[in-house]
């Protein structure tokens, strides 16, 4: 009997995924049906902002890269059906955004997402 590998998860594809020009590469990483929840000054962890499927977080990724900044995956850890990972951005200005994620994977795509983010204040 032959056994089909599952698709494997693995930094490089993160990071080419967060440090590409567009949104594409990242969304391709996650599953149809992914859920993220967001932590930040706004939406905090009693009422995080909630993300669920791939257009919602389409979406989102599709604003966020069509600002001008750059994107740097700074750390990844990635253990069996779990990882963890670092993102670090800057806009032209000087102000500076850092996210962590921790992530559940299912079948080598990102199911569930936990991202704390933090950026500069004027």
């Amino acid at each position: 009997m032959a056994t089909t590998a599952s698709p494997a998860f693995d930094t490089e594809s993160l990071r080419r995924g967060i440090e590409g020009d567009g949104s594409s590469a990242l969304l391709s990483l996650y599953a149809d049906d992914a859920e993220i929840r967001i932590i930040d000054h706004h939406t905090q962890p009693s009422h995080p902002k909630i993300l669920h499927g791939r257009e919602e977080i389409g979406s989102m990724l599709d604003d966020v890269y069509s600002r001008d900044m750059t994107h740097r995956l700074e750390q990844c850890v990635v253990e069996g059906d779990r990882a963890a990972y670092v993102e670090s951005c800057a806009y032209p200005d000087g102000v500076r955004v850092l996210a962590e994620s921790m992530i559940t994977l299912r079948d080598g795509k990102i199911a569930e997402q936990i991202m704390i983010q933090a950026w500069d204040e004027e």
